[in-house]
């Protein structure tokens, strides 16, 4: 699991963007799961779970906007 987190914070920018598209966004969920398991964050696996649904309406959205401004998805160092 920690590689995966590994692997998906050295992604280049342009496959971070591409990964906020509203169907494939679904990942950047899982990555908070993930991430949440592996430091023991209730907060996070929960983030993580309600992501999901309004990934594909509107998170997409705060994705793309954290992720041009941050580099990374936004809610996912808690």
């Amino acid at each position: 699991m920690k590689q995966f987190i590994k692997e998906m914070d050295n992604l280049p920018l342009l496959v971070k963007l591409i990964l906020c598209i509203p169907a494939i966004d679904i990942i950047w969920a899982v990555y908070r799961i993930v991430k949440g398991v592996v430091k023991g964050s209730i907060v996070q696996i929960i983030i993580g779970i309600l992501w999901i649904a309004p990934g594909v309406a509107f998170a997409w959205l705060i994705d793309l906007i954290a992720i041009l401004l941050t580099g990374k998805p936004i809610l996912t160092d808690l």
